[in-house]
């Protein structure tokens, strides 16, 4: 890299390490100072909170569940997205990404007269015999994935038909002329080749979930995750302390996460 590249470079990592680096790492040392003393009481105190650990595996659960949901209806609509005709693709696109210029305040309020106790959904169940009461969906961990699958699920869209849309189609049908079924041809070269996208895009969703506010302290009411806990702390109890060691677990989780998907990432496409 010659020198002209770096003093391009220099403006951007000066602004990012004055505003992105050196508060994090002034956050993450007064964790372990408390009364000026090098201490670890902080996140002990937290691992020992029976209610913080229910609020850590409640988060978890509906990260890693809103993370597989997106996965799992993103992957066959980027897919099916990438092999239309231009025009089409267009529309389809823009579909995909709409829920994105929309406000979460919008979408969760919007969510919270559907999944409502006189909600659509509920409306329907009883007027139609198949439920005898309303059942209890909102402010519960379930609400909160459905309003985060509605956030996130474009992302997903988009990093999985970057990927899908380089794909070399010409190695699927050299494939298929060699006997393969359509299922070995998907299996064997497709799938592999589109798991850089499909890992990209479930960090993103996941970190998104992880760290999301709007959506769960609309959609969960009482039912607290890490990003409200935090909030609560920061700005209810004004413990500063507590709410830092909260985002530090924030982050040790965000990156041990994003470790296991690029290995598990890794170990399904060796050759990169």
């Amino acid at each position: 890299m010659n020198k002209r590249a770096i003093y391009l470079l220099l403006p951007g990592l000066l602004f990012l390490a004055a505003f992105m680096l050196v508060p994090i790492t002034l956050t993450i040392a007064s964790t372990f100072v408390q009364d000026g003393k090098l201490t670890l009481e902080g996140y002990l105190h937290f691992f020992r909170d029976g209610y913080f650990n229910r609020i850590l595996l409640t988060t978890l659960r509906v990260s890693v569940v809103t993370t597989l949901v997106c996965m799992l209806l993103g992957y066959p609509a980027a897919y099916y997205i990438s092999r239309t005709s231009a025009r089409k693709k267009s529309l389809l696109l823009a579909l995909s990404i709409f829920p994105l210029l929309t406000s979460p305040v919008v979408r969760s309020f919007s969510w919270m007269i559907i999944l409502g106790k006189k909600g659509l959904i509920n409306s329907f169940l009883v007027n139609t015999g198949l439920v005898a009461k309303p059942l209890d969906i909102l402010y519960t961990p379930a609400a909160m994935m459905i309003g985060l699958v509605h956030l996130f699920l474009p992302l997903i869209i988009i990093t999985l038909l970057g990927v899908m849309e380089n794909l070399d189609h010409e190695l699927v049908r050299a494939a298929r002329s060699l006997g393969a079924s359509p299922f070995a041809a998907f299996r064997k070269i497709t799938f592999p080749l589109t798991v850089p996208g499909l890992i990209i895009g479930g960090i993103l969703v996941f970190v998104g979930s992880l760290t999301a506010y709007t959506t769960p302290a609309l959609l969960g009411g009482k039912e607290r995750v890490v990003s409200t806990f935090l909030y609560q702390n920061a700005m209810t109890l004004n413990d500063w302390q507590a709410a830092s060691v909260i985002a530090v677990i924030m982050i040790v989780i965000t990156f041990v996460v994003v470790g296991l998907m690029n290995a598990w990432a890794n170990r399904l496409n060796p050759k990169g």
